[in-house]
């Protein structure tokens, strides 16, 4: 097994105020940037197939949310959900072996890159559909509502999934039942290949909280502490009974949409000019500014997590290959 450190949400103030949640706040950062990076090379390389779904340049989202969350709260995540899954305290050796279509994967290899899900750290699950996990949030905030559980539920989706249907149907009902739900939209500016200045009207897709009577709050979805902290507060109010915050991160993602988007839509100097905001640099420059963390044992941090990565690799390859004659196992028949 490969892991990382837990997150764990500072004792008061921000995230870098406090060096443990701030080592493992980086530990998750450089998890998900070498994890998805050693999957794109893997790619290239034909060492895995289908598809994939890369969140190089956003990992402060699900980082900072997941700081703000417990064990025992749930997430939905997405097409682009590798990093939601680690930020959650997935296993890195299952994740990997689950995209080498090994049968210890989290789904024995049967659902690759967008559909790992992890009951025990509460991650129900990546989804293939745009929007398709923000109704199911809801349903599940719901069950802790009828429960009476102090759980949240928090969902993750692109700003592609704010025109869609079930965005509009799900804020409704959350507002409507008071639902412990955070809708959390990581707005990277493009749905596919497609400009968000060119989808939408609104200039902040937080705006469109108002019409659910909701908070709604936009946060530079590059800084950890500024998504924490929003996210906290989120959190905070849904615990106590008062309903849904609506989240909009604005980030941007290096990669093209999937692996096999050519990036024809945006310019080389665009994307150089987000790659001066990247997440993981200007999270551990600001450690070791405040002097959270000397640079030696950033450098340290950094070394430890690609080892990690390493392992997950090393053990995920020499898992056996899924099994074809298990293939209709876990397919619901129905018998006359």
């Amino acid at each position: 097994m490969a892991t990382i450190t837990p997150l764990l949400p500072p004792a008061a103030g921000k995230v870098s105020d406090d060096k443990a949640s701030a080592m493992a706040a980086l530990e998750s950062l450089l998890a998900i940037r070498f994890f998805e990076e050693a999957v794109d090379g893997m790619f290239a390389r034909g060492l895995m197939h289908g598809t994939m779904h890369l969140s190089i340049g956003q990992e402060a989202v699900a980082t900072g949310v997941c700081a703000a969350l417990r064990q025992t709260d749930f997430i939905t995540s997405t097409h682009r959900g590798h990093s939601h899954c680690i930020a959650k305290g997935a296993d890195l050796t299952r994740m990997m072996a689950e995209l080498l279509a090994k049968q210890t994967g989290y789904c024995r290899g049967r659902g690759g890159s967008m559909h790992i899900a992890d009951a025990k750290t509460g991650n129900l699950g990546a989804n293939g559909i745009v929007a398709g996990g923000i109704p199911i949030a809801a349903g599940a905030a719901l069950a802790q509502k009828l429960k009476k559980t102090d759980n949240v539920v928090v969902s993750f989706f692109g700003d592609g999934a704010t025109n869609e249907g079930a965005f509009h149907e799900a804020l409704n009902l959350a507002s409507v039942w008071d639902l412990p739900v955070i809708f959390v939209c990581e707005n990277n500016k493009y749905g596919m290949s497609f400009s968000t200045a060119k989808s939408m009207k609104v200039e902040r897709i937080s705006e469109r909280a108002a019409a659910y009577a909701m908070p709604g709050v936009t946060v530079d979805g590059n800084d950890v502490d500024a998504v924490y902290e929003a996210t906290k507060q989120a959190v905070d109010r849904a615990r106590a009974g008062q309903g849904p915050t609506l989240i909009e991160c604005v980030t941007y993602r290096h990669k093209g949409h999937s692996k096999s988007d050519k990036n024809l839509y945006r310019t080389k100097e665009e994307i150089d000019f987000w790659k001066t905001k990247d997440p993981v640099g200007k999270f551990e420059t600001l450690l070791i500014e405040k002097g959270i963390l000397t640079k030696e044992q950033a450098e340290q941090i950094t070394e430890n997590v690609r080892n990690e990565i390493r392992n997950a690799i090393t053990e995920a390859q020499a898992a056996p290959d899924s099994d074809p004659a298990e293939l209709l196992s876990s397919v619901f028949r129905a018998v006359n």
